[in-house]
């Protein structure tokens, strides 16, 4: 088992240890679940009661057992099923008694809480090689105690799958309310299930905002804004509430990022009718412009090294993808199937590039390499739009819209789907909700 140092100590204090006990046993058992075959064969997980004197101990159970169950990839044991009670984190188990039930992994951990604080013990094993395969603690202030049990799920998951989780974070969208014919639009926020939601700002009807972006430190959104009926890009602090005006351009601009780094965003403009790339430096708010052709280039998306960048654009006579080096140079074309693309996001592990696709009255949200190999479609409806990525790269949120029915307007709402195009789920919000972004993990 590989062995972590220290995490970063963030400002919700959270801390992260990993533990090993003398009497763990170190496993040398491959990977147990294989992440390309979606939701076909979910593991069976058994996770126990957690034991200690903690008012959240079941809650934070339920936490870990909805994270892991929700990417498809883990089935939940019942606890009615239990043969052998467990009665803290340290107790070996009887292996016999979970093989019988047909569980492949344990998790079991020791929930406790003392000035303000909720620490847990979690230790993970091997079912069938009857081996500790995993150890953590884990101590966060008792006001964020669910996140806990989210960074418990992430330590199943990377030790289950072989690579990063992605529940510990949140999701920023556009909530919409209000005349369908003039609907109100601001900003909201909630962790990637969908608790602690809130929105950020106030809601003025009628009023517009578009295409919120996390920072890479997952502090601040940056989206656009038609405050005074003018369409401006804003920087918000999720900490603080302060919301900035980023700049008056000379044009409209559209679909801002932050670049990898976040000491700059990128975002296209239209000036005299004609849209391109421009970045902008957070510092001294000086304006570059990337590209100078008379069509119309815009989303632009950073690639995770910060050293390329993909937009769509119909330079070629129709709308489609390309890839271009930081400085404009390079311009590659990546798309060539049928139909029309947009909304390019790079992934996160750098390896392929989300887009929309719509062709023949249907929009699609699919995947291809960086360099346009191997496109496949993950989803189809009447409105699929505005792909965005899980921390790890394996997840997608996006919007649908339904179709209208008579005098029936359509609703349009968050989904989910991982890279197998396997395990749809509808994302639950308050009410319809569209623009989606996801954060980085909160404990980097």
């Amino acid at each position: 088992m590989k062995v972590h140092g220290w995490l970063k100590v963030i400002k919700t204090l959270l801390l992260l240890t990993v533990v090993l006990g003398a009497n763990e046993a170190v496993a040398k058992s491959p990977t147990l679940v294989d992440i390309t075959q979606g939701s076909a064969n979910p593991m069976p997980i058994a996770i126990v009661e957690f034991s200690g004197a903690s008012s959240h101990a079941s809650e934070i159970r339920e936490v870990v057992e909805h994270d892991l169950v929700s990417s498809g990839l883990f089935k939940s044991i019942s606890p009615r099923a239990f043969i052998e009670k467990i009665p803290s984190a340290s107790t070996v188990p009887q292996f016999a008694n979970w093989k019988q039930i047909d569980a492949q992994a344990l998790v079991v951990a020791t929930v406790s809480e003392q000035g303000g604080y909720v620490s847990a013990e979690m230790r993970v094993w091997d079912v069938l090689a009857g081996t500790q395969i995993a150890g953590k603690t884990f101590k966060i202030s008792e006001r964020s105690w669910r996140r806990i049990g989210h960074n418990m799920a992430d330590a199943v998951y990377e030790r289950l799958t072989g690579d990063k989780g992605y529940f510990d974070s949140r999701i920023v969208y556009v909530a919409e309310s209000g005349d369908w014919k003039r609907p109100t639009k601001q900003l909201a926020i909630m962790d990637q299930d969908g608790v602690n939601h809130k929105y950020l700002g106030s809601a003025v009807p009628g009023s517009l905002v578009l295409t919120p972006r996390f920072d890479p430190n997952s502090q601040r959104v940056i989206y656009m804004s038609y405050k005074g009926g003018k369409p401006s890009v804003y920087l918000y602090n999720i900490e603080t509430g302060h919301e900035e005006l980023l700049g008056k351009f000379p044009g409209m601009s559209f679909a801002p990022r932050f670049s990898p780094d976040g000491s700059r965003a990128i975002f296209s403009m239209a000036v005299n009718g004609n849209s391109d790339i421009y970045t902008i430096s957070l510092g001294s708010r000086s304006i570059s412009r990337i590209t100078n052709e008379p069509n119309i280039d815009t989303s632009p998306s950073y690639s995770p090294d910060g050293k390329r960048i993909a937009f769509n654009s119909d330079r070629g006579g129709s709308q489609q993808l390309y890839v271009m080096n930081a400085d404009g140079s390079g311009v590659k074309r990546i798309s060539f199937g049928d139909g029309k693309y947009g909304t390019p996001v790079w992934s996160p592990r750098g390896d392929l590039i989300a887009f929309t696709k719509m062709k023949g009255g249907s929009f699609y949200i699919g995947v291809m390499g960086v360099d346009g190999s191997g496109e496949r479609t993950l989803t189809e409806s009447y409105l699929d739009e505005g792909p965005t990525w899980s921390p790890n790269g394996r997840i997608i949120i996006f919007s649908r819209k339904t179709q209208s029915s008579g005098s029936t307007p359509g609703q349009t709402h968050l989904y989910s789907v991982d890279l197998t195009g396997n395990n749809e789920r509808k994302v639950e919000t308050p009410g319809e909700a569209s623009d989606p972004a996801w954060s980085p993990l909160l404990n980097k």
